[in-house]
């Protein structure tokens, strides 16, 4: 069995933001795949299904965002399942909107999500970074993570989604590099440099 899992805030107060991307795809991942109901279990929702074959968990923890890892343990201890088994979707300020990047590792470049999964599970989970870019100044940092998706957002993360659930099968799979290039090819990315927009004054 393999397990999915998003990086995201519980309540409705958090729903749309761009700090909780990985909970808007694995919703969507769960609608598309007809995966059975929720369950509330291991500070987490929990829903099982199958895609292609594939017996997948979906979760997404409810101990807020900066302490994931503690769910994710609860779970791998419950189902016996290794880290390696663990796929995290989330969203990554040092990518460009609408850029993926997927990789196996790694350090946590800052994000406190990763950091608890780190000291919970270790190194070895895989990660699927959605850029979402950076704001242009470190203090604008959390007010930008905690804001909703604009509509100028939705052009790029809307298509992205749906990639990510056409290209899923490649994931599971294990064929990371096919599935990332899927999803760009799919979803390309806008031609827009948050950074300097910020620096030219831009939204």
């Amino acid at each position: 069995m393999l397990i999915l899992t998003g990086q995201g805030n519980p309540t409705d107060r958090y729903a749309k933001n761009r700090h909780n991307a990985g909970f808007i795809v694995v919703d969507a991942l769960h609608t598309r795949y007809n995966f059975g109901p929720w369950r509330s279990k291991f500070e987490s929702l929990i829903a099982e299904g199958n895609v292609g074959g594939q017996k997948v968990l979906l979760v997404k923890p409810q101990t807020y965002y900066n302490e994931t890892g503690r769910a994710l343990s609860k779970i791998l201890q419950f189902y016996k399942r290794p880290a390696d088994d663990v796929t995290v979707f989330y969203d990554e300020i040092d990518l460009a909107p609408g850029r993926l990047r997927v990789k196996r590792g790694g350090g946590h470049s800052g994000n406190n999500g990763v950091r608890s999964m780190m000291a919970h599970l270790g190194e070895s989970f895989r990660r699927v970074r959605i850029g979402i870019g950076h704001p242009g100044d470190k203090a604008m940092v959390m007010p930008h993570v905690l804001s909703d998706f604009t509509k100028a957002d939705l052009q790029w993360f809307e298509p992205m989604i749906d990639a990510i659930g056409s290209a899923l099968p490649f994931l599971l799979d294990g064929d990371d590099e096919r599935f990332q290039t899927e999803v760009m090819r799919l979803a390309p990315a806008p031609k827009h440099d948050p950074k300097q927009a910020a620096k030219r004054g831009e939204a």
